[in-house]
């Protein structure tokens, strides 16, 4: 990013409003794509990404399309993962990958330079962005990527964690992460801590909840991080880098309300319902909406806002299975033994859980994680299924 502010009149061909994992993900594949497009991307803060660590596994993204978030991987484990429950420890094999957001920063800058501008917006049009300072960007068209907007008209549960990046005394042992590790108190709902090793006294380890509420008590979290090391044998040196957030999963709602029609303005990610509803998975998706874009450009304002809409719009009707299977585990299961729903997951076929995480359960699969023992009572599910959307 230039030291020297951009004049007070910038023009361009498209303006991307928000440098978050969707926002960046479209800037360089509508740049790769069309080398010649005039590209700003607008932040508010002096860097792009946040702070953040975007996990995926391979199959997420077709191998076609990883040329786009290849750079931007900080640790890769080609042995697959691990996930731990009260009855099973289990391996997969998929291979598993990590994005850091330094990473993504640095990959933005070394390709984008001084297309990214630091600044908040405080109006968008088809057309336009005013800056809260007073600039002026004539565009094209615009892309609004600043992460949630107005979930209130969503019925949500919520995933919230607290991650830290731990620098031990010793080595931890461990040469996989471990995806899930339900075999912890289980507090707030539905309790995991997530492990990722990236280097032999290095380990990240998140806390998560997925809770009815979005308090974040993150002092008492932080705590029971502490304690999961000591518990684990492990002395830590110190804390190297923190991590919070709260993501919602969505068990209902109208995608109307969430994106009315009447909005003039393309919408990106989370703001444009463009995740995974039970899981806040959001790369996948970010991912191939960022190069359906790019394969459609040039488009002018409106029309960008007219494809973005259907595309999310298509994209929310076909996570419905999803949705109502946040709805079992929020409503149906019973507190305290919601991680049975995700032991009794843990035990089908790695493609069936490959294709879940992806978005892209088939028929089949869909039928498979529904049939045989139920993790939760059949009165209680059938009572929540005919409850839904009341």
């Amino acid at each position: 990013m230039s030291s020297q502010p951009p004049s007070n009149s910038l023009s361009c061909d498209l303006a991307i409003v928000g440098g978050g994992l969707a926002g960046g993900l479209i800037a360089l594949a509508v740049l790769n794509k069309h080398p010649h497009a005039r590209i700003l991307l607008l932040e508010r803060e002096r860097t792009v990404g946040g702070n953040h660590v975007w996990s995926f596994f391979d199959g997420d993204v077709p191998d076609a399309d990883r040329w786009l978030i290849d750079p931007m991987i900080a640790h890769r484990w080609p042995g697959g993962y691990d996930v731990r429950f009260p009855k099973y420890r289990r391996t997969l094999s998929t291979p598993y990958n990590s994005i850091t957001s330094g990473k993504f920063d640095a990959h933005l800058r070394a390709v984008l330079g001084d297309r990214i501008v630091q600044g908040a917006a405080a109006h968008l049009s088809p057309d336009s962005v005013t800056l809260e300072d007073g600039r002026e960007i004539a565009t094209a068209s615009v892309i609004d990527a600043r992460g949630g907007g107005d979930l209130s008209v969503l019925k949500c549960g919520w995933q919230k964690f607290v991650g830290q990046s731990l620098r031990l005394s010793a080595p931890h042992g461990l040469t996989r992460p471990v995806v899930m590790d339900t075999t912890v108190e289980q507090i707030d709902g539905y309790r995991f801590v997530y492990l990722l090793p990236t280097g032999e006294t290095e380990i990240f380890v998140e806390d998560t909840y997925y809770s009815d509420g979005p308090d974040l008590p993150a002092e008492a979290i932080r705590a029971r991080i502490a304690d999961y090391a000591t518990a684990q044998g492990w002395t830590v040196e110190a804390v190297t880098h923190e991590e919070t957030g709260v993501l919602p999963v969505v068990h209902e709602g109208d995608f109307d309300a969430l994106w009315p029609e009447r909005d003039p303005v393309a919408r990106a990610g989370v703001r444009g319902g463009i995740f995974h509803p039970l899981t806040g998975y959001s790369l996948p998706d970010a991912v191939a909406f960022a190069l359906h874009v790019a394969d459609r450009w040039p488009l002018d304002g409106t029309s960008l806002a007219a494809e973005s809409r259907r595309w999310a719009k298509a994209h929310w009707a076909g996570a419905g299975y999803y949705r109502m299977l946040g709805s079992l585990l929020f409503f149906a299961a019973k507190p305290g033994l919601q991680y049975k729903v995700f032991q009794r997951f843990y035990g089908l076929s790695p493609a069936l859980i490959q294709r879940f995480y992806a978005g892209r359960s088939t028929l089949y699969d869909k039928g498979r994680i529904l049939c045989g023992r139920p993790p939760v009572p059949i009165s209680s599910a059938i009572k929540t299924l005919l409850n839904r959307g009341s």
